[in-house]
């Protein structure tokens, strides 16, 4: 059962705080950016603040938000990708559909067999059924977990055929910079929860069609996330 969204003890109306989350995790812009865009239009409000709003509503945000209905149709693109944390490095795995969709994402310190077994059995777990078809880089780690987890999978490895995973990391990576990094990687696993969740609703199918239709897309997408929020959409 999802509990609904309380706003009690805070001075700033629901609509404003969900609009400054939202254009923290939608656009690659930073906590002071987004407070001096919330000082145009007249609010004054500190970074600090709004830092406090997305730590404390961004999960209750992310469960809300519709998720894609999995299908056994499915091709799974994997990937990962360093992310160094107070000089330590750390990877974030990376699961990503047919359509660009981000199934699932999780940080570990290891970059080996046990840390892809662990991805594809969140996978597995998350989506209720294998896909038609894997596809990863050259990395032999995710042929190992592959024949432990789901032997019955067709695998590709192949680094060109990967692109769809490999320029899911871009979005991050521009957030990455406009943070100036993270502190943990539990921040940094929060953080990629909500910042997908979100851009997900964002990112139109592949399919042929009017070029109105990621317009009406989008407009449907920030509906949804008003929903998601609680407040009038």
């Amino acid at each position: 059962m999802i509990h609904p969204i309380s706003y009690k003890r805070h001075r700033f109306p629901p609509e404003i705080i969900a609009h400054a989350v939202w254009l923290y995790f939608r656009f690659p812009l930073s906590l002071r950016l987004v407070e001096e865009m919330l000082l145009e239009r007249g609010i004054l409000v500190s970074y600090e603040t709004v830092r406090r709003w997305a730590l404390k509503f961004e999960p209750a945000y992310a469960r809300r938000l519709r998720r894609k209905r999995p299908n056994r149709r499915d091709i799974w693109h994997l990937d990962e990708v360093v992310v160094t944390i107070s000089g330590k490095k750390h990877w974030l795995w990376r699961a990503v559909d047919q359509d660009g969709y981000v199934l699932d994402e999780i940080v570990q310190s290891r970059r080996d067999t046990k840390a892809a077994k662990r991805l594809l059995s969140r996978l597995l777990k998350k989506q209720g059924c294998p896909p038609r078809r894997m596809i990863t880089d050259k990395l032999g780690s995710y042929a190992a977990a592959r024949r432990q987890v789901m032997p019955d999978v067709e695998h590709r490895s192949h680094k060109g055929l990967n692109n769809r995973a490999e320029n899911s990391h871009l979005p991050f990576r521009q957030r990455e910079r406009a943070r100036q990094g993270f502190r943990s990687a539990r921040g940094l696993q929060r953080f990629v929860n909500v910042f997908s969740a979100v851009r997900n609703h964002f990112v139109p199918p592949c399919s042929r069609r009017s070029a109105r239709a990621p317009h009406l897309h989008r407009v449907n997408a920030m509906a949804a996330c008003k929903v998601a929020a609680n407040v009038a959409a």
